[in-house]
């Protein structure tokens, strides 16, 4: 397994050691061992898989303390165009946005700590597969509107398929107004 460092801390990308043959391959998703040993310590309790079709985008969301998420985040088959915007509040990298392709045939992951929004555009049929250090509550659920004037967001897709509510979210400049997040 390779873990990779990005330029935000804490945002880890994971490449695991498949085995192939002429059967087909095998990998370990998870293993709580060899992850502590990288330094993620976080302990999941709640596992969730989605399918969208091309040109989805779900996100970006989040939920509020005391109900923050950090995420293991993959693909089980296709191609997504992760997308995480650091709103930790004394983060360095406050505001910044980082993209991550998830391919099904790579296997790769992104570790997604508490503090983050979290979206992504399915760039083909995928099914999308991610572990959460917290259980789901609707009460704490929000997050930024997709296409954020701020953020400006590069999706990767045409013409975004979007859910009423995603829609419907607030941009980043009125969630710090909220007071949820602040700089």
């Amino acid at each position: 397994m390779q873990v990779r460092t990005t330029s935000i801390e804490g945002l880890l990308e994971i490449f695991p050691a498949i085995h192939q043959d002429d059967r087909g391959w095998f990998y370990e998703f998870y293993r709580e061992d060899v992850f502590y040993k990288h330094g993620i310590t976080t302990r999941f309790v709640q596992e969730n898989q989605s399918f969208s079709k091309k040109g989805v985008v779900r996100g970006l969301h989040l939920q509020l303390p005391p109900f923050e998420q950090a995420k293991i985040v993959t693909v089980i088959s296709g191609k997504v165009m992760d997308v995480v915007v650091d709103v930790r509040k004394n983060s360095k990298t406050f505001g910044e946005i980082y993209y991550c392709l998830l391919d099904g045939d790579l296997h790769n992951m992104l570790v997604v700590p508490e503090g983050f929004a979290h979206g992504f555009a399915a760039l083909e049929d995928s099914v999308f597969f991610y572990k959460c250090s917290n259980f789901y509550n609707r009460e704490s659920e929000t997050g930024i509107v997709w296409n954020d004037p701020e953020l400006k967001i590069d999706w990767q897709v045409q013409v975004p398929i979007l859910s009423e509510k995603d829609c419907k979210l607030p941009t980043f400049d009125e969630l710090l107004r909220k007071s949820v997040i602040s700089r």
